[in-house]
């Protein structure tokens, strides 16, 4: 009796990635085109402060965090939110509020360990990220913490109240304002850390959020 012949099953190669091509006007929505907005007045603000016109430096700066409040705003309200975004928009805020620590360090507006906090949180924060990334193999979302918001939100201040004092209008809470600033900077950087070690102990991304 012949045996059947066995078929040899072929392995399908795998397929090629496909990419999907995004058009050019949901990429640049209003939210993106806002946040790109905030970016290209970053190169106007630096010149303003170099050539010492401290009150329009003051306006542009002003402008930039009002289109940081208004992109995110806008991107909920219509359900806009792209990848696109979620990348600039963080970028563009902490290029913006490191750049004017760096010029107004250098002026001696700002003292040094100031900068020094600042920056140290932010490597800390990209490095850790990074480091759980690669640790865990998964992409976290990193939404920013209450802590997180409020020491933005004093850098910030810090940055409007110099900025007002090199125009003339000295505030009173100047030399407060920089040790709130320092304080809920470094205390936010200590709950990263602490968020950061809770998903490598326990993989929870939802940790994160």
């Amino acid at each position: 009796m012949a045996t059947p012949l066995k078929v040899q099953s072929q392995k399908k190669p795998p397929l090629a990635p496909t990419f999907v091509r995004v058009p050019l006007r949901d990429l640049l929505n209003l939210p993106n085109s806002l946040t790109l907005l905030r970016l290209f007045s970053i190169p106007l603000f630096l010149g303003l402060l170099g050539y010492r016109h401290y009150r329009a430096a003051l306006w542009v700066f002003g402008f930039a965090a009002l289109t940081d409040s208004l992109d995110g705003t806008v991107a909920r309200w219509f359900d806009a939110r792209t990848e696109l975004g979620s990348f600039l928009d963080p970028f563009a805020d902490k290029l913006m509020l490191v750049s004017a620590f760096v010029v107004l360090t250098m002026d001696g507006d700002f003292p040094p360990w100031l900068f020094g906090i600042v920056i140290i949180r932010d490597v800390i924060i990209v490095f850790g990220y990074f480091l759980v990334v690669f640790l865990t193999g998964e992409r976290i979302p990193v939404r920013p913490s209450y802590i997180g918001k409020a020491s933005t939100f004093f850098q910030l201040s810090c940055v409007v109240a110099a900025l007002m004092r090199l125009d003339d209008v000295s505030p009173d809470y100047f030399n407060y304002l920089l040790y709130t600033t320092a304080s809920s900077t470094a205390l936010s950087g200590v709950h990263y850390i602490y968020r950061g070690l809770e998903i490598l102990f326990y993989r929870e991304p939802g940790m994160f959020e």
